[in-house]
């Protein structure tokens, strides 16, 4: 049960406020727990401290982020009900609590030489923080925005998929401030390291639950996003939405697109040093490949805003074409191209993540198109499942291929030439389910008490304008 300032009553907005004040509230929140996509900046230097002498350290170095994602959809699944029950407040708060303790649990890891408890931090305690508030935003946002729910949850869901913009040259420094670098890297250096970032995310992350809050009851949406229909022709309760074949298609989707993009992402900054190993120094190799990281996070970042937004226009289907054609066609050229090109290497890895940010972007409205705004975000928590797996799919095929193949002998490129082969397929298989999607059987559609018709947002067709 919440208390005080936590409860959703407390939270409702008084006449007058702005709606424009929610997408920064969410943005503090996924800011800070984008985070996470800046992990490759610690897999060197846990592979010289706690994983030195391992036959398998790029594997080893990924389960803590594995666990995080998979912790990720299991708690958004878990917990979804309680997001829409409890209010936005009550799960960003949640989610800042776990989120800081897996930071602050990682950092005494470290310094204890506990790998495990590493993975249980990170992975297990802040992966619930993870879930928790990448969904608290969700619905919210969409109720705020009916007419724009693409352009409302791309706002907001840009800031995950931008966090390593910030935590990325923040780790690499602070790693470099407090001797934390491979291959002299330190436990005390990396140890220090989580623990300042978790004393500067509880901060940032507690501004977002402040300023949060949800729309009163009368509070009414701008007059072009409401018609007059049915609320049985929109709605889908999320125990009927799992019954459907939309929602798992949809699943399908979302899973190979994330597996796709999550492989390089994890694996980004030692990708960068295979494909491009020269550089005046192995401190300014270290740095490329921290810009690298950033850079992607930036593409990721921008992509969900951009690519979300153009889907209030084209449609969601039409944009989930562009994601899953567009990345099995740069993924091929990646594997053509090799090192031959780094400018050429850089642009198709920026689509490559652009595409992949903009996926979990569009999917919220893609869902709203569906389901409707009913229970939305309890549905997306259930959908958010497929990134559990794609989070242990896609680094796995990645670095099980890539540790196999170094201890072979193979060099640069060659290391990734199965594993991004195999990204194409699942692509392809992705693309295939998406032209299977089709609008909701009426028999699992949600029929109003009294039968009526009322006032609600009347979303799209499949693959036309918002």
């Amino acid at each position: 049960m919440s208390v005080g300032i936590l409860d959703r009553e407390r939270s409702i907005a008084p006449p007058g406020w702005s709606r424009w004040l929610i997408p920064p509230a969410a943005l503090s929140i996924h800011l800070a727990i984008g985070q996470v996509y800046a992990w490759s900046v610690f897999k060197k230097p846990l592979q010289a401290t706690l994983l030195h002498g391992s036959h398998s350290p790029g594997t080893l170095s990924a389960l803590p982020f594995q666990v995080a994602i998979v912790m990720l959809g299991l708690s958004a699944a878990l917990f979804g009900r309680q997001v829409e029950s409890r209010g936005p407040r009550w799960a960003m708060a949640v989610s800042a609590a776990f989120f800081v303790a897996g930071l602050s649990i990682t950092s005494l890891a470290v310094e204890t030489d506990q790998f495990w408890l590493v993975v249980v931090g990170y992975g297990f305690i802040g992966g619930i923080g993870l879930g928790i508030g990448y969904i608290s935003p969700v619905s919210t946002l969409i109720k705020w925005f009916p007419d724009r729910p693409g352009l409302a949850t791309g706002i907001a869901i840009c800031g995950f998929g931008g966090g390593a913009l910030i935590a990325s040259p923040l780790s690499n420094n602070l790693l470099q401030h407090y001797h934390g670098i491979a291959p002299a890297a330190t436990k005390e250096g990396i140890a220090k390291t989580f623990l300042v970032l978790a004393v500067c995310y509880a901060v940032f992350m507690t501004m977002g639950w402040v300023l949060v809050r949800v729309p009163a009851d009368d509070w009414q949406a701008p007059a072009a996003a409401v018609k007059r229909v049915a609320p049985s022709m929109t709605d889908v309760s999320a125990a009927n939405a799992i019954k459907t074949p939309q929602f798992w298609l949809l699943w399908v989707v979302l899973c190979f697109n994330v597996t796709a993009g999550i492989g390089i992402l994890e694996r980004a900054a030692p990708i960068y040093q295979d494909f491009f190993p020269h550089a005046a120094s192995p401190k300014a190799l270290t740095a490329a490949a921290a810009g690298f990281v950033a850079i992607l996070s930036l593409s990721n970042a921008i992509g969900r805003i951009l690519w979300s937004t153009a889907s209030d226009y084209v449609g969601r289907k039409n944009m989930y074409r562009f994601y899953l054609g567009g990345g099995a066609l740069l993924y091929l050229f990646v594997l053509t191209a090799k090192d031959n090109n780094k400018a050429l290497f850089l642009v198709a890895c920026m689509l490559i993540l652009s595409f992949y940010g903009s996926g979990f972007s569009t999917v919220p409205a893609y869902l709203r198109d569906l389901f409707g705004t009913y229970q939305v975000g309890a549905i997306h928590g259930r959908l958010l499942t497929a990134w559990s797996v794609a989070g242990v799919l896609g680094p796995l095929i990645v670095n099980r291929i890539a540790d196999d193949r170094i201890n072979s002998g193979h060099k640069g490129p060659s290391i990734y030439t199965p594993a991004f082969g195999m990204m194409i397929g699942l692509l392809v298989i992705a693309f295939l389910c998406n032209e299977l999607i089709r609008p909701v059987n009426p028999r699992f559609h949600r029929t109003s008490d009294a039968g009526q018709i009322a006032e609600v947002t009347v979303p799209p067709a499949i693959g036309t304008p918002a």
